[in-house]
């Protein structure tokens, strides 16, 4: 196994040989979930709660989906209908989930470290749904996956992530994995909404959208966190659309083939042209969802593999 770690509640402190090792694990599982039969049996008689103390239709969706095509039990928690609404602490809660003999757990919270304190309280394998604005570890994976399909290697090709890097955790773990796995990235915004010495993350920083884009190889849009603004971040929605907005006119600037990427949900003509977002020529925003499937389902059972041995080891 290349993938030693008991949860995966970030990129940052990974190896290349471990993210080569998930994609890889990925890889397979695109072509059986394009097969007729896309069930396994390799968690059979296993658990995995999705425990998300915020609403994420696309993750949840996605990560149940992985769950039960690998056999698993498969539950969603609704923490607005929980005792957690009412006043439980997140250690109350990592009790009563260990008696619930759950095998992995799979958390978003709107506090960053909410998800690892979560992990070293509980007897079962953890995976970082989402904290906060601090990581977003699948998702950076299922984006390399979308990209080393597409265009066989992640090293050495120019990345341009554009938009609200501030409140991102989907940019701070493909900053991560980017960096690396050896691809040069740019991270391209207003002043507003970029972290104070973004530069020290690793990246190129751009306020011009035409110059950050100049000779990409893929153009990754943010959304416009509104629910974790305090305060006026942009002048108005048309203006930021004028000056940060993706549109043909922008895109020219990147290279001919260049690839278009949105993590979702989309606030079509805000951070992108509607028509843009729906060229297959150029967007690869639907292959992003389906390689979200494959990777939670790579992560799963290596997670279920791993806490297995974890288990043998101190029987």
């Amino acid at each position: 196994m290349s993938f030693q770690h008991r949860h995966l509640l970030g990129i940052q402190g990974l190896g290349p040989t471990e993210i080569s090792f998930l994609l890889d694990l990925s890889d397979g599982y695109v072509e059986q979930n394009r097969s007729a039969d896309k069930k396994k049996s390799s968690l059979r008689g296993r658990t995995v709660i999705n425990l998300f103390f915020e609403s994420s239709t696309r993750t949840r969706t996605s990560f149940e989906l992985a769950g039960k095509r690998l056999g698993a039990d498969v539950i969603n928690m609704q923490v607005s209908a929980s005792s957690v609404s009412k006043g439980e602490t997140l250690i109350d809660t990592a009790m009563t989930l260990n008696a619930m003999h759950a095998d992995v757990l799979v958390v978003r919270h709107p506090d960053s470290g909410a998800v690892e304190l979560l992990s070293k309280k509980v007897n079962c394998a953890v995976i970082n749904g989402g904290d906060g604005s601090h990581e977003h570890p699948t998702q950076a994976l299922l984006d390399a996956l979308t990209i080393r399909r597409r265009k066989g290697r992640l090293a050495g090709l120019t990345v341009a992530i554009c938009g609200d890097v501030l409140h991102s955790r989907v940019a701070r773990s493909n900053i991560h994995l980017l960096n690396i796995m050896g691809a040069q990235v740019r991270v391209v915004a207003p002043r507003t909404l970029l972290p104070s010495q973004a530069a020290r993350l690793g990246v190129e920083v751009f306020h011009d959208m035409r110059a950050g884009l100049k000779d990409c190889d893929i153009v990754m849009m943010l959304r416009i966190q509104n629910e974790r603004m305090r305060g006026n971040f942009i002048p108005s929605i048309r203006e930021y659309f004028h000056f940060f907005g993706l549109d043909y006119e922008k895109l020219a600037m990147a290279k001919p083939d260049a690839l278009i990427m949105h993590p979702g949900p989309m606030n079509r003509g805000v951070e992108i042209d509607s028509d843009l977002a729906d060229d297959y020529e150029r967007s690869v925003i639907r292959e992003q969802v389906e390689m979200g499937v494959a990777v939670r389902m790579a992560c799963l059972e290596v997670m279920v593999d791993n806490l297995a041995r974890d288990r043998d080891a101190h029987a």
